[in-house]
């Protein structure tokens, strides 16, 4: 098969390889689509994100959707054929975090695209049965890659505590800004909040889950005394601005990459007894998030911009850079 590797930081070149071998437990899917995220970007560019760092030639790509080719001894075989979308990761399943439920943040986690595992800017991936979920027709290859960033949505909504009533602030009108706005009103908010710089965002996002827009250049963000904030932009005055956005016992919910240290308003988070935290990934929420999809009230395909094959991943990692972009898939079979 055909795989699409990046080599070093600013280098991709396609390769053949052996179609994966399968385990008892797993499946083989022929990748329909994958969305490119700033994940792919940032390694793609820098080679590294944090304490991950491409050591050796490494496909990319961890939001994907397929069909099942094969199965391993120990699934189904009625599973061949099957559409599917697939959560990205291999948690070990016997450690503290895993048997606690919180099995994205296991220390030995296997993570699609994450140094040193490879992703899914392939023909085929292999992954556990249990992580590869049926969709229905109803619901694109496209839309059912894109489970994997609005699981992000749900679980930053979820610890956020965002439900029926909530007001909610959210810092950035890109995919996972407009995704975490569907998922916000899907869950039942009174009002959702966008900021982005970029008017041609702000209209978009009124489309697509805000009741309101603002630009954070020029519109009061303090004192709108929200419940919850939730930064999709990684930049740090946003960050900074969002928290004095947010009202006493509120939540922030950081889920943009940006630097590795920013400041924080210590004593307004002391004073209203603001709950601050991160998410890393998710856990547990791919059939909630294609109940979401096949419900018709989170729409997924409209973000997608552009798409290209496996031949031109490099454009396709670019492409973000574009006038107009918001999503872009990488169609291994193009």
């Amino acid at each position: 098969m055909k795989a699409s590797f990046l080599i070093r930081e600013g280098e991709v070149e396609v390769r053949d390889i052996d179609v994966p071998t399968l385990d008892a437990d797993e499946v083989l899917v022929r990748v329909a689509s994958v969305g490119v995220c700033g994940s792919d970007v940032h390694y793609y560019q820098h080679g590294k994100i944090g304490p991950y760092v491409v050591e050796q030639p490494m496909i990319l790509g961890h939001e994907l959707s397929g069909t099942i080719e094969a199965v391993g001894s120990a699934v189904d075989p009625s599973r061949v054929g099957k559409r599917v979308a697939v959560e990205p990761q291999r948690p070990c399943k016997n450690c503290e975090q895993c048997k606690a439920g919180r099995y994205n943040l296991c220390p030995k986690i296997e993570f699609y695209a994450t140094p040193p595992i490879d992703g899914a800017f392939a023909e085929f991936v292999k992954i556990q049965s249990e992580f590869a979920f049926d969709i229905p027709d109803s619901v694109s290859f496209d839309a059912a890659a894109l489970i994997e960033p609005l699981s992000v949505g749900i679980w930053a909504c979820k610890r956020a505590e965002i439900g029926p009533g909530s007001r909610v602030l959210i810092a950035g009108a890109g995919p996972i800004g407009i995704i975490m706005a569907q998922t916000a009103a899907y869950l039942g908010a009174a009002e959702v909040i966008v900021t982005d710089i970029s008017e041609d965002r702000r209209e978009f996002a009124m489309k697509y889950g805000a009741t309101k827009t603002l630009d954070p250049r020029v519109d009061q963000i303090e004192g709108l005394e929200v419940n919850a904030f939730i930064d999709a932009s990684g930049v740090a005055q946003a960050v900074y601005q969002g928290i004095k956005g947010v009202g006493p016992a509120g939540r922030v919910i950081l889920v943009g990459m940006g630097n590795d240290d920013v400041t924080l308003p210590v004593s307004y988070i002391q004073n209203k007894e603001i709950w601050v935290s991160g998410v890393f990934r998710y856990a547990n929420t791919w059939p909630t998030g294609i109940e979401m999809v096949a419900s018709g009230k989170v729409n997924l395909d409209v973000l997608v911009t552009h798409r290209y094959g496996l031949n031109d991943v490099v454009e396709a990692l670019n492409s973000g850079k574009l006038p107009g972009a918001l999503k872009t898939i990488v169609e291994p079979g193009r």
